[in-house]
């Protein structure tokens, strides 16, 4: 990454005593960034100054804290959630990372991007919430005693109907795709004013190791027995959490669905979840994602239509031909080569995805963060990535992609409005594929793209 994090305006929130930490924080990652390049400091000098680091930001998110008490501010608990995330988790694994590594400068470098680009993040968009200034984009997950049990439960759940030792992967499960997945939906009512909407998302190898084992078929891919025998299972999951997390409501299922991911897509785009977790089961990756409009402060009302519709009498054919589908796009997908479309703009992605849909797969994703849970779940062969995203901006992602051993060689290729010198310059080391000017039209830039892949090939 480069060797100075630069202060901008848009990082002041309008509280003096927050945006006096913010660039206190800034301050001692640019002298760690500083001193990570002279070679006569020392391992000591690095772990001193990480230390200081680390008892700064816990003490950052503590007097934050106060103040947002002392607001009363609604978003209070979701985002002493998301700091107790980074103090209780993401420090910790950088912290082992960097003692296994010796205190590498690969191991210092990362843990300096992933701490930058977390509290560049954090400030423009959880922070600035704090003075309205944007709106939180977790701001309706429900409290954490909630989600606490909810994880326990579920991971108890893997335990007791699959062995399965899960761990949890993301308490903030944006819907990136992973793997050959497949998408259900369960909608419950009670009355006429309470729902819930619970989409399980099971990685196909995760069903054919655990429902396919148990019906002792020789089955490489889903079929429909091994789909229906999961249908119910899944039903049965969701009961025995309604049992112990809804005891006192009776909840009557109304809908069951079975969606495309571009379905999937976009109701995670569309609603405000309650809870979206991400698992690794150690055979599969599995999401949980539950929308409950009526327990949110506006208690909005929500559409529950969408997908294929199962009912009792077209269950046998709705299911076989929502895998003939899922099977033939499999087809025409392997013959593809996989594009990560990495931009802000909702519009830029859907044109990418038009221009480029035919003979590419393509995966979005909206933010830098998210860019490399995609990458990480699903490895793309091409990242186009946006150089100037508001949060965690393209040459941090790149840089992020770079250290990361398992994802380093991926190529990337930047789109951008401009390639002036200095721009350049701060990522030439990074070795990006080529820039691409978002001013080219639609032609060449797909002629930019397949002439990279022929000469590739």
């Amino acid at each position: 990454m480069g060797n100075q994090l630069v202060w901008q305006d848009r990082f002041n929130i309008g509280v003096d005593v927050i945006d006096k930490e913010h660039k206190k924080l800034f301050s001692i990652l640019n002298k760690l960034l500083a001193s990570r390049l002279q070679e006569d400091k020392n391992r000591w000098a690095c772990q001193e100054g990480i230390k200081y680091f680390k008892e700064h930001a816990m003490k950052h998110f503590a007097e934050e804290e106060v103040y947002m008490a002392s607001i009363s501010y609604p978003g209070f608990e979701t985002h002493r959630r998301v700091h107790d995330n980074f103090r209780k988790n993401t420090l910790p694994s950088l912290e082992k990372e960097l003692n296994q590594n010796d205190f590498s400068e690969e191991a210092i470098s990362h843990f300096l991007g992933v701490c930058a680009g977390w509290l560049i993040g954090h400030t423009l968009t959880e922070d600035r919430a704090i003075t309205g200034k944007v709106v939180s984009k977790w701001g309706d997950l429900l409290p954490e005693e909630e989600q606490s049990a909810m994880r326990r439960l579920i991971l108890q759940l893997m335990d007791d109907m699959f062995q399965l030792k899960a761990r949890v992967v993301s308490e903030c499960y944006g819907g990136e795709k992973f793997g050959k997945g497949i998408y259900y939906r369960l909608a419950y009512r009670a009355g006429r004013d309470k729902q819930w909407e619970i989409i399980l998302v099971f990685e196909e190898k995760l069903l054919i190791n655990t429902i396919g084992s148990m019906l002792d078929t020789q089955a490489g891919e889903i079929n429909v027995m091994i789909m229906n025998a999961a249908r119910y299972t899944a039903q049965q999951f969701v009961e025995r959490i309604q049992e112990q997390f809804l005891s006192s409501e009776l909840y009557e299922m109304k809908e069951e669905n079975l969606l495309s991911y571009e379905q999937f897509q976009k109701r995670m785009e569309g609603k405000k979840p309650q809870f979206s977790l991400l698992f690794d089961t150690g055979e599969g990756y599995f999401a949980f994602c539950a929308i409950a409009p009526h327990l949110t402060q506006d208690g909005a009302k929500d559409n529950v239509k969408g997908g294929i519709s199962i009912k009792a009498e077209n269950a046998m054919s709705e299911v076989k031909k929502y895998l003939d589908n899922n099977q033939e796009t499999k087809v025409q997908v392997s013959k593809k080569r996989k594009l990560l479309v990495v931009d802000d703009s909702e519009f830029l992605r859907m044109a990418m995805k038009e221009l480029l849909g035919k003979e590419y797969e393509i995966t979005e994703a909206s933010s830098g963060l998210s860019a490399i849970r995609c990458i990480t779940l699903d490895r793309p062969d091409l990242v186009l990535l946006d150089y100037e995203m508001p949060v965690c901006d393209g040459s941090q992602v790149l840089e992020m992609i770079r250290s990361e051993e398992e994802i380093a060689d991926i190529p990337v290729m930047f789109l951008t409005s401009r390639v002036d010198k200095e721009s350049v310059q701060k990522v030439i080391s990074l070795k990006p594929s080529g820039y691409l000017l978002k001013t080219l039209s639609p032609e060449k830039i797909k002629k930019e793209i397949d002439d990279y892949f022929k000469k590739k090939k």
